[in-house]
């Protein structure tokens, strides 16, 4: 998780200093950042390990709540 996150980060960072752009790509990256700041990835891959094991998928989705990141995690 914490490799994806990152390697996200850098591939929006990339976009957005190539194409000058602002709005979605930037909110994009501002929710990464304070993800990758503020994450306990030993909690998340405990979380997630336990699901992987059991062959189930699991997909994040990080969101902004009062301006601390959030995630959902949903097995699938």
């Amino acid at each position: 998780m914490e490799t994806k996150a990152k390697r996200q980060y850098k591939q929006i960072l990339k976009e957005l200093l190539n194409k000058g752009e602002e709005g979605e790509l930037a909110e994009k990256l501002e929710i990464l950042r304070l993800f990758l700041e503020a994450a306990d990835f030993n909690k998340l891959r405990s979380e997630s390990e336990k699901r992987l094991l059991e062959g189930r998928k699991i997909k994040f989705t990080l969101y902004l709540e009062k301006g601390q990141p959030k995630y959902e995690m949903k097995i699938i």
